[in-house]
C-alpha cells in the first residue's frame, strides 16, 4: 500500500497536464501522437507478490532427528552442568563454593525439562517435514 506521501505525489501528477514531447535528430521538440497508457492494473489477488515456486526436492536432505528421550537429555545436562558452574564462578564472586553448587543444581534441574520439550518440538517438526506419523499416534490407531 502506498504511503500518504506517495499518494499525494501521484494525485499531483494526475492534476497537472503534462505535454509529452520528444526531441528529434535536429533538436526540435515534437509532440507525441499517442500518449503512453498508465501502468496496467495489477491483479488484486496477487497484491504485487510473485507466484509461489514449488519446493524443489534437489536441496539438502532432511537430517534425521531421533525421538526425544530422557536419557539423552540427562546426558546433555551432565555436559552443561560444569559449564553452568563455571559461568557462576566467573560472574558471581560473592557466593561461596556451596552456594554456587546449589545454584548450579537448581539451574540444571530446571534446564532438563525444557531441553526435553525442545527435543520434542524439533522431533515433531521433523515428522511434519517428512510426512511421517509419530510412533505413539500410530500405535493408538
Amino acid at each position: 500500500m502506498p504511503t500518504r506521501k506517495q499518494r499525494r505525489r501521484r494525485q499531483k501528477e494526475l492534476r497537472h497536464d503534462y505535454e509529452f514531447v520528444y526531441v528529434d535528430e535536429e533538436g526540435r521538440e515534437v509532440e507525441v501522437d499517442d500518449v503512453p497508457d498508465p501502468a496496467p492494473k495489477r491483479d488484486a489477488r496477487r497484491n504485487g507478490k510473485r507466484d509461489a515456486k514449488p519446493a524443489r526436492g534437489g536441496g539438502r536432505p532432511v537430517r534425521k532427528i531421533d525421538p526425544p528421550s530422557w536419557k539423552r537429555v540427562l546426558r546433555r545436562a551432565l555436559i552443561f552442568a560444569p559449564l553452568i558452574f563455571l559461568a557462576f564462578g566467573v560472574l558471581d564472586h560473592r557466593r561461596d563454593l556451596l552456594g554456587k553448587l546449589a545454584l548450579t543444581a537448581v539451574y540444571t534441574a530446571l534446564f532438563v525439562p525444557f531441553m526435553y520439550l525442545m527435543d520434542r518440538a524439533m522431533y515433531r517438526a521433523y515428522l511434519r517435514r517428512t510426512g511421517n506419523v509419530p510412533e505413539r499416534a500410530a500405535r493408538r490407531r
